[in-house]
C-alpha cells in the first residue's frame, strides 16, 4: 500500500512540477510589458553638399525601414539561421531537438537552437550572459515579440540589429562597408555574403577571409534553393559571381576629425539634449564643412616643413571661415590623422598678429589716418608690467629712425610704432573694439597687448578678421546648420549671426595696408608667389622666442588662420612669415581655384588722396609722393613745410625740385629721411 501511495505521490510531483512551470511562464508572459523597440543608431553627420563626411556612434549602425529590405534579404536569413521561422511561436522545440541531437554526434556545437526572434529578443533587450535567468527572460520577451509582431516585422527588426562583423550593426551599415552601396541595391549573391556573416562575423568577414566567406556565401544559396526561395539556377549564378569588395578609399569614414571634434562640441554647447543622445540616436547633422576646402588644408598643413620627431613637432593647425557667414568651412588641428588635441581651440600667443586691432581702433577715432606717423626708434615706457620698464624692440633690433606711417609699420611690422600708439590710444579702446570683433580669451590691460602678448585661439583670432574682409560685420563661427531626426523631424537648427562692429571705410583702408604684407617687402611678401594675382590680405605674427608662428590672411571670400608650433611651448625659431604664412598661400591657391577673382571696393565715405610719404600731410613741389586711402573728412589739409634734399635739381642746392617762387609760404628746406 505505502509503495503504491509513494508511486502516486511521485507521479502528482511529476505532473505538477511541469505544469506549475508552465503556469508561472504563462503568468510571467502575461504580466512582463515588452519594451518599445529602441535600437542604437549612428549618427550622420554631412558636410555642406550633404554628402556623409563620418558617423558617430557606440554602434555603428543605420536602420533601413521595412519596405526598403530587399525580400531576398529576409529569405537568405531564414534559410541559412532558422528555416522552421515561419512555422514556429518564437520557440522552435522541433529545432531545439534537432540541434541538440546534431551536437550529440558531433562532440561539440555544431548548430545552436535559438530562433532568430530570440536572436532579436537577446540583441535588443539583454546581454549575451549564459545564466538560466537571462534564458528564461529571453524565452519570455520572444513570445511577447511573436504576439506583437509580424514575421516580416521581426526579419527587418533582426536585420537592423544584427553585429556583422568589422564593427558594423545592421544590415545596411555592412551592407555599406563590405561593398560600397546601400543594402536597398544588393544582388542576391551580395544578401547570401551577409545572411552568412552572424554565425561568425570576424571569421567570415570578406576583408579579412574571402574564400571563407564565399563558401560561407554559397552554402546560404543552396539553403535558399533547397527552401524553394531560389531556383536551382538562381543559386548556381549567384554563387559563380565574383565578390565585389568596396575599395578602401570608399570605406574610409574619418575625414575631417578636427572639424567633427569642433562639431561635437558645438552641440555640447548649444543644443544640449542633442548631444545627449548623440552617439545612438539617429540624427543626421548638416554642417558647413566644404569638403574641397577641407582636402586643401589638409594637403596645406601636410606639405609644411615635416615634423622634426616622432612626436610630429612641430604642429600646426589652419581654420579656414567664411567671412560673410561665419561658417567653418575647413579646420586642421594638428598633424595626426586622428584627434589627439584640437590646437585650432588651443590659446597661443598671436604676436603681431593682433596688430590689426590696433589700428583699426586709432583709425575708428577719427583722429588719425593711415598717412598718421610715429618715430620708428627705440623706445621705453616705464612700469608697463609688473611696475617694469618695457622697451618693445623690432624684429633684429633693426630701425630706421625716421616717421613711419601706420601702412609701412603694418607692412613691415614694426613693433616700437605700434607700441608708441598704444600708449596714444590706450589698452581699453582697443581691448573693446577685439573683443567685439571676436576675441573672447581675457585680454590684460596693459600696452603689450598690442604686440599679441594675450593668448588667442586661431579660430577665434580668424572669426575676428572677418570684419576686415566682409566691410565691418563681426559673425558667429557656426558648424552645425541643422540637426533632423529618425523621422527627419528637425530637432536643432540655426543661422548667421551678423553685428555691425566695424565702419566700412576702417574695414576698407586696414584691408588695403594689410594687402601691403603679402607685396615684395612685406613680412609675407612670398605668399604673392602662390596666389597668382588674386586679391589678398594678411597679417604675419611671431610671439616672444618664437614659440608661436602666426598667419592669418583672408580673400573678400574666406578668412584663414594658421598657427605653428610646438605643444611643449618651446622656441621652435620659426617665424610667421616664413612657417605659417606658406601655409595660407597653398591652401588658397587650392582651395580657391575655381573660385573667380574679386578684390574691395571702396565705400562711399573712403577716399583716395596723394601725401607727402615722409609726412603724410599734403605735398609740396619737393616731396615724395603716395596716395593713401581716409575716411570722408579725415584727408589732411596742411602741407608738408620740409623740403625734401634728394628731390632738389643736380647743381641748385638748396632749391625745391619745383620751379623758384612755388614752394608754400613759410616752408623751409630739410633734410631728405635718410
Amino acid at each position: 500500500m505505502w509503495r503504491e501511495t509513494r508511486v502516486r505521490a511521485i507521479l502528482a510531483v511529476l505532473v505538477a512540477v511541469p505544469l506549475l512551470l508552465v503556469g508561472a511562464f504563462v503568468i510571467a508572459v502575461l504580466v512582463t510589458p515588452l519594451p518599445a523597440p529602441s535600437t542604437a543608431e549612428a549618427t550622420e553627420v554631412l558636410d555642406a553638399a550633404g554628402r556623409p563626411i563620418t558617423r558617430l556612434y557606440t554602434q555603428n549602425r543605420r536602420i533601413l525601414p521595412a519596405g526598403e529590405m530587399p525580400q531576398y534579404l529576409l529569405d537568405a536569413i531564414v534559410a541559412v539561421e532558422d528555416d522552421r521561422f515561419y512555422a514556429h511561436r518564437g520557440i522552435d522545440l522541433i529545432g531545439i531537438g534537432r540541434a541538440l541531437v546534431r551536437d550529440l554526434r558531433a562532440g561539440k556545437v555544431v548548430e545552436g537552437g535559438s530562433t532568430l526572434t530570440q536572436q532579436l529578443a537577446r540583441n535588443m533587450y539583454l546581454t549575451q550572459e549564459r545564466t538560466v535567468a537571462r534564458k528564461l527572460r529571453e524565452a519570455v520577451l520572444t513570445v511577447k515579440l511573436e504576439a506583437a509582431y509580424s514575421k516580416q516585422e521581426i526579419l527587418v527588426m533582426y536585420w537592423n540589429t544584427i553585429y556583422l562583423g568589422e564593427g558594423t550593426y545592421g544590415a545596411e551599415v555592412a551592407a555599406e562597408t563590405y561593398f560600397g552601396k546601400s543594402a536597398r541595391n544588393v544582388t542576391l549573391a551580395e544578401a547570401a555574403l551577409l545572411a552568412g556573416l552572424p554565425r561568425s562575423p570576424e571569421y567570415y568577414s570578406p576583408l579579412k577571409n574571402l574564400d571563407a566567406a564565399a563558401q560561407r556565401r554559397n552554402l546560404v544559396l543552396q539553403k535558399m534553393a533547397g527552401q524553394g526561395f531560389i531556383t536551382a539556377p538562381q543559386a548556381t549564378a549567384a554563387a559563380a559571381e565574383p565578390v565585389r569588395l568596396a575599395s578602401a578609399g570608399t570605406r574610409a569614414a574619418d575625414a575631417a576629425p578636427y572639424f567633427i571634434d569642433y562639431v561635437t562640441k558645438e552641440l555640447q554647447q548649444r543644443f544640449p539634449r542633442v548631444a545627449r543622445d548623440l552617439y545612438q540616436g539617429g540624427y543626421v547633422v548638416h554642417t558647413t564643412l566644404d569638403p574641397d576646402l577641407q582636402a586643401a588644408a589638409d594637403t596645406a598643413v601636410g606639405a609644411a616643413a615635416p615634423p622634426a620627431d616622432a612626436r610630429l613637432q612641430p604642429q600646426a593647425a589652419l581654420v579656414a571661415v567664411e567671412s560673410a557667414t561665419g561658417y567653418i568651412r575647413a579646420m586642421v588641428g594638428g598633424r595626426q590623422p586622428r584627434v589627439d588635441r584640437n590646437r585650432a581651440l588651443e590659446a597661443h600667443q598671436p604676436g603681431s598678429a593682433f596688430k590689426p586691432f590696433v589700428y583699426a581702433t586709432l583709425l575708428s577715432s577719427r583722429s588719425f589716418t593711415a598717412a598718421s606717423t610715429q618715430p620708428d626708434a627705440p623706445v621705453e615706457f616705464p612700469g608697463v608690467s609688473a611696475g617694469a620698464a618695457w622697451r618693445p624692440r623690432n624684429h633684429g633690433d633693426q630701425y630706421s629712425n625716421q616717421p613711419a606711417g601706420m601702412r609701412e609699420a603694418l607692412r613691415k611690422s614694426l613693433n616700437v610704432v605700434t607700441a608708441r600708439w598704444m600708449d596714444v590710444v590706450k589698452p581699453g579702446p582697443v581691448i573693446s573694439l577685439a573683443k567685439r570683433m571676436g576675441i573672447e580669451s581675457p585680454i590684460p590691460s596693459n600696452l603689450t597687448i598690442g604686440l599679441g602678448s594675450a593668448a588667442v585661439t586661431p579660430l577665434e583670432l580668424t572669426r575676428a578678421y572677418a570684419p576686415f574682409a566682409n566691410g565691418g560685420y563681426a559673425v558667429r563661427p557656426l558648424a552645425v546648420l541643422r540637426v533632423t531626426d529618425r523621422d527627419g523631424n528637425r530637432v536643432a537648427e540655426q543661422s548667421p549671426s551678423r553685428t555691425r562692429v566695424l565702419d566700412p571705410g576702417v574695414a576698407f583702408i586696414v584691408t588695403d595696408m594689410l594687402k601691403d604684407v603679402l607685396k615684395p617687402g612685406g613680412t609675407a611678401g612670398q605668399v604673392a608667389g602662390y596666389l597668382g594675382g588674386r586679391p589678398a590680405a594678411g597679417k604675419t605674427g611671431t610671439s616672444d622666442q618664437s614659440v608661436d608662428a602666426w598667419f592669418v590672411g583672408y580673400t573678400p571670400e574666406l578668412v584663414t588662420g594658421v598657427w605653428v608650433g610646438t605643444d611643449e611651448r618651446s622656441p621652435s625659431y620659426r617665424e610667421g612669415g616664413t612657417s605659417a604664412a606658406p601655409i595660407f598661400g597653398q591652401f588658397v591657391s587650392n582651395g580657391l581655384r575655381r573660385v573667380p577673382f574679386r578684390d574691395w571696393s571702396p565705400p562711399a565715405n573712403v577716399l583716395a588722396a596723394e601725401i607727402c610719404a615722409p609726412s603724410g600731410l599734403l605735398p609740396n613741389a619737393s616731396c615724395p609722393l603716395a596716395s593713401e586711402w581716409f575716411l570722408a573728412g579725415t584727408a589732411p589739409t596742411k602741407v608738408d613745410p620740409t623740403v625734401y634734399a634728394d628731390h632738389l635739381l643736380p647743381g641748385m642746392p638748396g632749391m625745391p625740385w619745383a620751379p623758384p617762387g612755388s614752394l608754400p609760404p613759410g616752408m623751409s628746406p630739410g633734410l631728405p629721411p635718410g
